[in-house]
């Protein structure tokens, strides 16, 4: 550990030593000389030097300490004019330098992390968006070229044929859309219509809305028990769809034979809280914090195989937040997950 923390105790050094050699001079030309030199011309003399030493140094060290100190910080601020606040050598300078100085690498080092971040996010989100965009594109394309190349006047396939082409074509417009919206949400660039509606009414008409892809994989659909109309205040619209992006998620990751159930609970004198309850495969925790986050896929190669934008969750997420309520998850693999949200009651 250094025993000198402060530019001042360089300078009281160098001007005792200063004081002394003149002093030891002195004393050396007398001896030389055998000059009669009074006493007071010992003490005066090296002390008016030591004094007159002291200042300067003193001037042009903390002129120099200052001027080094104003363009490290200028580097650090990125800044052709910075003020600062002028340092004085009493002061611990260099542990206030390091200090600021260890700051800004750890600041620059989260920006470069965060860079990273960035960067391999765009390159999952454009290699995620190329895949929703080219699967559909490439069936779409496999479908025209068999009709061209005679299915067209089979009867028994054009039709057929036509009509998983217009699926394609269905699944490409959802991902536009889906894209479109999260784009609005991200820069919000929407405004909620807030209304006060049946939330138990609306949720009864998304299951008719999900029912056929829930019976492709014999799901059942059903409320956790019968409710009484409970009527929230929302934008009705907007809370339809989180009502249909997580059913169709549930619908999705579930198993066949399975079920998806929705609870309502009184939370408090002025909230509702909306369960998503379902028997699917499960969601590790580890993978909670990036649900909702565009594109992201908790197992990818099982999960491409699936229909859907990858844009559900995030959409959700998104809405909930400009209601300004929360939305949560719960799940355990092998048992099913709990998608939670709140609602204000009217």
């Amino acid at each position: 550990m250094s025993l000198i923390k402060k530019p001042i105790q360089v300078v009281l050094i160098a001007s005792a030593i200063l004081m002394v050699m003149v002093l030891v001079g002195l004393i050396g030309v007398s001896f030389v000389m055998e000059a009669d030199i009074h006493l007071w011309v010992y003490i005066v003399f090296p002390l008016f030097v030591g004094v007159v030493a002291l200042l300067l140094f003193y001037y042009f060290i903390e002129r120099f300490i200052n001027q080094e100190i104003k363009a490290i910080y200028r580097v650090i601020s990125k800044k052709k004019n910075i003020k600062i606040n002028p340092v004085k050598l009493n002061e611990n300078v260099f542990q206030s330098l390091s200090e600021t100085t260890a700051a800004w690498a750890e600041t620059q080092q989260k920006q470069i992390e965060n860079l990273e971040e960035q960067a391999n996010f765009r390159r999952e989100f454009l290699g995620n968006l190329a895949h929703e965009l080219k699967t559909p594109v490439f069936s779409i394309q496999g479908y025209i070229l068999t009709l061209l190349e005679g299915g067209l006047e089979d009867e028994t396939v054009n039709r057929d044929f036509l009509i998983k082409a217009s699926r394609g074509v269905d699944r490409i417009t959802s991902v536009l859309d889906d894209l479109d919206n999260i784009s609005r949400y991200e820069f919000n660039r929407f405004n909620l219509k807030l209304t006060k509606f049946d939330i138990v009414r609306l949720t009864k008409e998304v299951f008719d809305t999900t029912q056929s892809s829930a019976e492709e994989k014999n799901i059942t659909l059903s409320l956790f028990q019968n409710y009484d109309p409970i009527m929230v205040s929302a934008d009705k619209g907007k809370i339809g769809q989180v009502l249909i992006n997580l059913i169709s998620n549930s619908i999705s990751y579930g198993i066949e034979n399975g079920h998806t159930q929705i609870k309502f609970s009184k939370v408090s004198r002025k909230q509702l809280s909306v369960e998503i309850i379902d028997d699917g495969i499960g969601i590790e925790e580890e993978h909670f914090n990036r649900l909702f986050e565009r594109f992201y896929r908790v197992e990818k190669s099982r999960a491409r195989n699936l229909a859907g934008s990858g844009l559900g969750l995030p959409i959700v997420k998104h809405i909930m937040e400009a209601h300004q309520q929360s939305i949560t998850v719960n799940s355990t693999v092998g048992e099913g997950s709990v998608f939670t949200f709140t609602l204000d009651l009217a």
